[in-house]
């Protein structure tokens, strides 16, 4: 029979304190990093299957426009603890359904908060219409809408996909001004081209194509579905 005790601590060092105190002096225990990593995690809002799409298995072999939307979403996560500092630090991928927006998207979160950077998922649609649906609920409202507004990087996921009501403009303005004049970085994905943006609302679309500079990614190419093809 085996009776050896089972810890209820995940880090017997520290017990789950993350620090460690020496000599009247505190360190941080070996398990810190990774308690900041998985807190990091459960705060994204980004699921298992979506912890999947990686850099390593996405084919970029297909066209021109796949290629070069690969090599800027990998040179923006490498370089976004530069990047985050500047003024256009902030990327975008527009173009088809199935181009692979959504997964080069998710690749750059998962190598951002792999490297402690904390990350929150917003599925556009599900989220604008679970807002709308408790807009006159205030407590909820401010603290919904907060969230997305101040987390460190936001991820917008098919931004303004399906029928657009002036709600929706007015909750996606309010949070893409606050992180504009904050300087807060989004990912964005979205079927929409340039113009058709600009045409739903300059604003958010002025705003975007200055937060993005460089790294607006139109992923054109040949017309495959990479969730079919990919």
């Amino acid at each position: 029979m085996n009776l050896e005790k089972v810890s209820e601590y995940k880090c017997d060092k520290c017990r789950d304190i993350t620090y460690i105190v020496e000599d009247g002096e505190a360190r941080e225990c070996e398990c810190k990093a990774l308690r900041d990593c998985e807190d990091i995690l459960r705060r994204s809002g980004i699921s298992e299957a979506f912890r999947k799409k990686r850099f390593d298995n996405f084919d970029f072999s297909r066209d021109k426009a796949t290629m070069d939307g690969y090599k800027i979403a990998t040179g923006y996560a490498l370089n976004f603890k530069d990047k985050e500092k500047d003024r256009d630090n902030s990327i975008m991928f527009i173009g088809q359904v199935g181009s692979g927006k959504t997964h080069l998207s998710l690749a750059i979160a998962n190598e951002l908060m792999d490297s402690g950077v904390g990350v929150l998922y917003m599925g556009y649609r599900e989220v604008v219409t679970g807002i709308k649906q408790n807009i006159m609920d205030e407590v909820y409202y401010n603290r919904v809408m907060g969230r997305y507004k101040s987390c460190r990087v936001l991820l917008i996921d098919d931004l303004f996909k399906g029928g657009i009501s002036k709600s929706d403009v007015n909750i996606v303005f309010e949070i893409l001004n606050f992180r504009y004049l904050n300087g807060l970085p989004v990912i964005v994905s979205c079927e929409l081209g340039v113009s058709e943006l600009m045409a739903v609302d300059e604003a958010i679309g002025s705003r975007l194509m200055e937060m993005c500079g460089s790294c607006l990614v139109e992923m054109k190419g040949k017309r495959l579905n990479y969730r079919i093809y990919g």
